[in-house]
């Protein structure tokens, strides 16, 4: 009887809307990504790592070629990305391993290179 209460208690809550919206949570998350992005970090998974983790710098600087961005980890190195202004995103800048540029959301790319993976804030237009 006791187990059945907690679950009718579970029902009453879920439905008086106790449960977070989803729209909510995606742009609670998308915010706190941008936000980190601007204090120099970014989610990262590592050396094939399957879960993100924001233990990854990000630094904008000026390069003969434009801005590129240095990524990584002081204990498992750095990356250079290239932005380029013709749709593509980044490209790898020291040309040793390609990246491959996926949007994953509103705002959002993610990058691989080798078996690095980086979600860095752009601009996709809106594109979801």
């Amino acid at each position: 009887m006791r187990k059945l209460g907690g679950i009718a208690g579970l029902m009453l809550l879920a439905a008086c809307g106790g449960a977070p919206d989803n729209g909510d949570l995606a742009e609670a998350e998308a915010r706190g990504s941008r936000e980190a992005a601007a204090n120099g970090r970014i989610e990262c998974a590592l050396e094939g790592a399957k879960l993100f983790d924001r233990t990854c710098t990000v630094e904008e600087m000026s390069g003969q070629d434009g801005s590129v961005l240095v990524v990584g980890r002081p204990n498992v190195g750095y990356r250079r990305l290239q932005i380029t202004t013709d749709g593509r995103g980044v490209v790898s800048a020291d040309g040793a391993e390609p990246a491959k540029v996926t949007i994953v959301g509103d705002g959002m790319i993610e990058v691989a290179i080798g078996n690095d993976r980086y979600r860095l804030p752009a601009n996709t237009g809106g594109v979801r």
